[in-house]
């Protein structure tokens, strides 16, 4: 893994290389660190999906799979990792080609009946578009919803106006290269903006469908998307990439769809920000939420 410190090579140490944005750690067999038990429990999810933020790296990840192995160490783990300029500059069909290792890893025989119980968390709007790329590739695959119980959706999505965005999108897109650009960060944002630019107009000239305005219409599309499957917003009004009407929105648009929707609103926190400084609240929301959407598939599988 050239270009990696020593401390992220050994962090995927314990995970399998699907591809360059894919990793995979099958479940711990070590005794629960929450309940003593060496059996998981069967309201557990049985994997875990972790659609990173935009150019997240191993050592940001960590954290949030750390907490999650906490809570569920039976968990498979599936981490996806999400190049910013990747996300922005492939068509969906290559995108969702990039997105197969994670259907594979969960769901390998598409007529097979499964046991699987699987939680989705996609990290701002980068992370949402490899969620809508996996969710258009089981359906091409398929013809049918990517089979899940609950979706977490962290600092995201937001508005999919060019113009009304340009300004976060940049800066989100920015703060992902300054560290190793020798100019100002205010070069770094302009030359962001002036790319992003381009390609929007490019698109527009030839009339193809924005990135994030399809990602974000795919996750409430019912035919894309399990509208038996729960929904939880992690958001905060502080957030400076992803505006928090934006979140309500999309949220008010799940309801209305027929979504199971909650949404856990978090004091004082910069985007994707939410866990590290209210760790507690931010665990208590998932597991809260976990929990009844286990509660609501287990009636629905009694009738």
């Amino acid at each position: 893994m050239s270009g990696e410190t020593h401390s992220q090579a050994s962090l995927l140490a314990d995970f399998k290389k699907l591809s360059k944005q894919v990793y995979v750690q099958e479940s711990d067999k070590a005794t629960s660190p929450t309940t003593g038990l060496d059996e998981p429990s069967p309201s557990d999810p049985t994997t875990v999906i972790l659609y990173s933020w935009g150019d997240a790296l191993p050592k940001h990840v960590a954290k949030y799979a750390h907490g999650y192995r906490h809570l569920y160490p039976h968990a498979r783990m599936v981490l996806v990792f999400s190049p910013i300029l990747k996300a922005l500059t492939q068509g969906l069909e290559t995108r969702a080609r990039n997105m197969e290792p994670v259907i594979d890893a969960i769901y390998p025989d598409r007529d097979e009946k499964t046991t699987e119980r699987v939680l989705v968390h996609a990290m701002s709007n980068t992370g949402g578009i490899n969620l809508a790329a996996t969710l258009y590739a089981y359906h091409q695959r398929t013809g049918g919803v990517f089979p899940h119980q609950l979706l977490v959706l962290d600092s995201t999505p937001g508005s999919s106006s060019f113009f009304a965005n340009i300004g976060r999108w940049s800066r989100a897109m920015a703060l992902g290269a300054a560290g190793w650009l020798p100019w100002p960060f205010v070069v770094t944002q302009a030359l962001a903006a002036t790319f992003l630019a381009g390609l929007h107009f490019y698109g527009w000239a030839l009339g193809i469908s924005s990135t994030a305005a399809y990602s974000t219409s795919a996750v409430n599309d019912t035919t894309l998307s399990d509208v038996g499957a729960r929904r939880l917003y992690l958001y905060s009004k502080a957030d400076d990439i992803i505006h928090w009407e934006d979140i309500e929105v999309h949220a008010a648009q799940a309801r209305e769809k027929g979504f199971g929707v909650e949404a856990e609103l978090f004091e004082g926190t910069p985007h994707v920000g939410h866990m590290r400084k209210h760790a507690q609240q931010y665990w208590d929301a998932i597991a809260r939420e976990w929990m009844d959407s286990a509660a609501a598939t287990g009636s629905a599988s009694e009738q």
